[in-house]
C-alpha cells in the first residue's frame, strides 16, 4: 500500500538532508528543514528566489542542469553529482546532488527537484584518513634517523665527558644538551601528529596568504598551574640538566634561580626566600645529602627534592636522606617534565590531613 502524498511531503519535510524544488522558471518552490538547517536561510528568505542563489556561482548550477540534460545518462537525472552550496553567512558546503526533472502529462518540463548530501563530514574523515598514514610513516621514518643520532649524541657525550680536564668542556656539554633538546622537540611534534590521527582530530593556522598548516603545537601539554609563582632554586652543576629543569618549571608558571652547587646554593637561599630546592645528588665540594642536611637545619621551611643519574644509590646519598624525611626523589636522564612536575607540587602542596 503506497503511502498518502501528505505523509511523503512530511517525511521529505523533515529530513537531514536538503531537499530543494524549482518552478520552470528556475525559482525555488519548496524548501525543507533540512535545507533550512544546512543554509542558514529561512523559507521566507528562499522561497521564490532564483535557486543559483544557492549555489557557489551561476556556472555551477548550469553544471547541474546539464548532467540532468546529458544524453549519455539517463534523461532527466543526475546522481551524487559534485557541486558546492553557499550557506547564508558565506562559507561554501561541499555537496552531492541527486535530483530529477519534473515532467507534466504533455512532457514539458514544470521543475526539478533535488537532494543534496552535505559532504563536509566525509571530506574529513578522507582528510583524517590521510593524516592516520602520513603519521604512520612519518613515525616510522623519522624515529629511525632520530635513533641513530641520539646514540650517536650518547657516545659524543662519553668522550666529552672523558675530557674532563680539558677547556671547553663545559661549552660542549651545553652543544650537546642543546642537540638532545632538539632531538626531543622533535619527537614530541611526532608523537603529536600520532595522537592526532588516532582521536581523528587537527586543527589548522594561517600559513602564508590563503595557504593554511596543521597545528602540531595545539596538543602541547598545558601549566597545571600548581607552581604558578613558586619560587624554586635548581642545583646542578650540570648547565643542561639545571637549563632543561629551568625550561619544564618556567612553563609552569614557576620563578627559576639557578645554582651551580651545593654552596652557591646556600649562599642563594640566605638571600632570598624560595618555596623549594631541587637539587642533584652528585656534585663537587658538597653533594645532595650534605645540602639536604644543611637545609634542614638552618631554612626548615623548605621542601628539599634530589635528581640523580644514577639508579644505584653507589653512596647511600639518597639512602640517608630520606631516613632523615626526605620525600622527592627523581632520576633526571632523561628528565620525566610530567613527574617532575607532580612531584614538585606534591612537596609544595602536601594533602590535607582526612578528617577524624
Amino acid at each position: 500500500m503506497p503511502l498518502p502524498r501528505a505523509t511523503l511531503e512530511r517525511l521529505i519535510d523533515v529530513s537531514p538532508d536538503i531537499v530543494v524544488a524549482t518552478d520552470a522558471s528556475g525559482k525555488v518552490a519548496f524548501y525543507n528543514d533540512g535545507a533550512a538547517e544546512n543554509l542558514g536561510y529561512s523559507r521566507e528568505e528562499i522561497i521564490g528566489s532564483d535557486v543559483t542563489v544557492l549555489y557557489l556561482s551561476r556556472d555551477e548550477a548550469k553544471k547541474v542542469m546539464r548532467a540532468m540534460r546529458d544524453p549519455a545518462s539517463e534523461k532527466g537525472r543526475v546522481v551524487n553529482f559534485p557541486t558546492t552550496f553557499v550557506a547564508n553567512d558565506g562559507h561554501e558546503i561541499p555537496v552531492a546532488v541527486s535530483g530529477v526533472i519534473l515532467y507534466d502529462e504533455q512532457g514539458d518540463e514544470e521543475g526539478t527537484i533535488g537532494f543534496a548530501k552535505d559532504l563536509s563530514e566525509i571530506i574529513r574523515k578522507d582528510q583524517l584518513a590521510v593524516l592516520g598514514e602520513i603519521a604512520v610513516g612519518l613515525s616510522h621514518e623519522i624515529n629511525n634517523p632520530l635513533a641513530v643520532i641520539t646514540f650517536q649524541i650518547a657516545m659524543l657525550e662519553r668522550f666529552v665527558e672523558a675530557q674532563a680536564r680539558v677547556a671547553g668542556q663545559e661549552a660542549e656539554r651545553e652543544r650537546i644538551a642543546a642537540v638532545r633538546r632538539e632531538i626531543r622537540r622533535i619527537e614530541g611534534l611526532v608523537q603529536r601528529l600520532a595522537e592526532m590521527a588516532r582521536h581523528e582530530e587537527y586543527s589548522s593556522t594561517t600559513y602564508v596568504g590563503d595557504a593554511r598548516m596543521i597545528d602540531l603545537q595545539h596538543g602541547k601539554r598545558a601549566a597545571s598551574g600548581l607552581l604558578t609563582g613558586r619560587r624554586i632554586l635548581v642545583v646542578d652543576d650540570d648547565a643542561s640538566v639545571r637549563e632543561a629543569c629551568a625550561e619544564t618549571l618556567v612553563a609552569e608558571g614557576s620563578e627559576v634561580v639557578q645554582a651551580t652547587d651545593g654552596l652557591d646554593a646556600l649562599d642563594k637561599l640566605e638571600q632570598e626566600p624560595f618555596d623549594l630546592v631541587l637539587s642533584d645528588v652528585v656534585m663537587p665540594d658538597m653533594d645532595g645529602y650534605e645540602l639536604y642536611s644543611t637545609a634542614r637545619k638552618r631554612f626548615p621551611g623548605i621542601p628539599v627534592a634530589l635528581m640523580t643519574a644514577f639508579y644505584h644509590d653507589r653512596d647511600h646519598v639518597i639512602k640517608r636522606s630520606r631516613m632523615e624525611g626526605l620525600e622527592g626523589v627523581l632520576f633526571k636522564k632523561p628528565i620525566d617534565p610530567e613527574r617532575l612536575v607532580e612531584t614538585l607540587s606534591r612537596l609544595i602542596t602536601p594533602p590535607q590531613p582526612v578528617p577524624s
